[in-house]
């Protein structure tokens, strides 16, 4: 069964936590049905069906896929209870995706109005509890969930992909927000770093979340914002969303790939980013410290990147009004006029390498500990509101320490780390990554490949199976930090899809520095 497709109810579900017999839906004269309420779904049979039978296709609710439920007075003095599910249903061919299901039953049964409303609420508030996701048990200290009910910050930039991210977030994301409880406050961005200042200065104990509607971009710009607040140490355990509005959608499709989802697109990737947002389960995230040659410093939630795959996200902007599309338009033009980049790499291994095998060191030198050329966190470090220590990495004026590994090669066509599975919507670059591995997935291409064999590993990374093709040019190895100095200030970089000056650089993971909503 793929992922993500929904499996058919076991008979039963578990014990019987609340059962009866309610109308069939809200209007007075409804046809009958019996409830049968467990920890895992709410059962519906249609009279005369046996214990053990099905009552067609809506025998079963999950409860993994409801999103909320309310009671309410109806006419007659009856009341009324309503849950509101969104099941994976789909096409027989291609993935499926989350569609709103919405079940009412009328309770009459009660002495009076009074006594059937609180039959009717007794329910819904049963169902919304069991509704709550279960913490991972294996590693439940990572893990929380949102409250309800739960006020969130959204931050939205209405200007991002092709311009519908306000449009998609009323028709889309309100809607089923509302339906868990979640009460939404919206900023509109107006100006670059709006975000960036909206979230380092204000007062954010009134949210519970903070939920980005745009590209990575803007989530990157309130990332850093969090990170120059005196009190960030609090501030980034308080959950961040993202809400696919933007082009590439990197960290969106990555979430909803960890989640065990199909790979989906636009606005059925939205409902399942929505629908996560709705279940609430957030887990910690890494993040990667950037020093630049310059001496700016910040914080990357996706990834670093110079030479053809920025060359591609920075060069195909005029083309934002065509979305997502406007990556492959520039990935054609830029196989046109490939181009070679000259540097020096270096890293620190996370473990065995893959494909590659770590530069000789000297026997003579001596490794104290396993720490050689471990660098000693700066005075002050321990003061209130300091920023964690880069303590992998030496000084950019200095050489990288004995232990790390340089490549020999110093002619790249690129070089990607990146920390989370998805580079793009539809790019699988890293599959092993997850939200906190405590590893970067570095990636580096060689000079020499033809733009033949450049192509068919793009195409074998919409499916991220571009690793084996086993291409003698393409190198890949997980490793804890790297440097990358190019020779000349030639070629863009990017950090998180915003472009950077081309000068020296180099990063460290930090291993779970925030929190994000999550499906798992």
């Amino acid at each position: 069964m793929a992922a993500g497709r929904r499996a058919p109810p076991e008979p039963g579900g578990g014990p019987v936590l609340l059962q009866g017999i309610f109308g069939a839906g809200p209007a007075p004269g409804a046809a009958a049905c019996s409830l049968s309420l467990t920890a895992r779904e709410l059962q519906v049979r249609r009279p005369g069906g046996s214990p053990g039978g099905s009552a067609g296709p809506d025998a079963a609710l999950r409860l993994a896929d409801c999103v909320g439920s309310a009671a309410f007075p109806a006419a007659a003095a009856a009341a009324c209870f309503s849950l509101v599910c969104y099941p994976l249903r789909g096409p027989r061919w291609g993935p499926p995706a989350r569609q709103r299901l919405e079940r009412t039953f009328r309770v009459c049964r009660g002495p009076d109005a009074e006594g059937n409303l609180r039959i009717a609420q007794a329910w819904s508030r049963r169902i919304r509890e069991l509704a709550v996701p279960a913490v991972p048990a294996q590693d439940g200290d990572s893990y929380g969930v949102l409250p309800r009910p739960c006020r969130a910050l959204v931050l939205l930039n209405p200007q991002s992909g092709s311009g519908r991210a306000l449009d998609d977030f009323q028709a889309v994301v309100q809607p089923m927000l509302a339906e868990a409880e979640i009460a939404t406050t919206i900023f509109i961005t107006e100006r670059p770093h709006h975000a960036h200042e909206k979230v380092r200065d204000e007062d954010l104990s009134q949210w519970d979340t903070l939920v980005v509607m745009s590209g990575d971009g803007l989530l990157y710009e309130v990332v850093n914002g969090l990170m120059e607040r005196p009190d960030w140490k609090d501030t980034m355990k308080k959950p961040l969303c993202i809400l696919p509005g933007g082009s590439g959608n990197a960290l969106a499709a990555s979430i909803n790939y960890y989640a065990g989802y199909d790979h989906v697109a636009k606005k059925k990737l939205l409902t399942n980013c929505t629908f996560i947002l709705c279940k609430g389960l957030h887990t910690q995230m890494d993040l990667v410290s950037l020093s630049t040659a310059s001496g700016k410093r910040f914080f990357s939630f996706l990834g670093f990147g110079w030479g053809f795959i920025s060359d591609v996200d920075i060069d195909s902007e005029k083309y934002r009004w065509l979305g997502s599309a406007r990556f492959t338009l520039g990935t054609l033009q830029c196989l046109a006029k490939l181009r070679v980049y000259q540097g020096r790499l270096s890293y620190l291994p996370a473990g065995p390498e893959q494909g590659t095998s770590p530069a000789p060191r000297d026997p003579s030198t001596p490794v104290p500990n396993g720490q050689a050329g471990h660098v000693l966190p700066p005075a002050g470090t321990d003061a209130p509101g300091s920023l964690p220590t880069d303590s992998l990495l030496a000084p950019l004026g200095q050489p990288v320490p004995a232990h790390w590994t340089v490549v020999p090669e110093e002619e790249f066509v690129l070089v990607y780390a990146i920390y989370q599975s998805h580079l793009g919507t539809n790019l699988l670059m890293a599959p092993a990554a997850r939200l906190h591995d405590g590893c970067i997935h570095l990636f580096y291409m060689k000079a020499g490949i033809s733009r033949v064999a450049l192509l068919k590993l793009f195409l074998a990374m919409s499916r991220g199976t571009h690793l084996d093709l086993n291409c003698p040019h393409l190198c890949y190895v997980p490793v804890q930090a790297f440097r990358l100095e190019p020779r000349v200030a030639a070629g863009i970089m990017t950090v998180d899809g915003e472009a950077l000056a081309c000068e020296p650089v180099q990063g460290q993971i930090h291993g779970r520095l925030c929190r994000v909503v999550s499906g798992s």
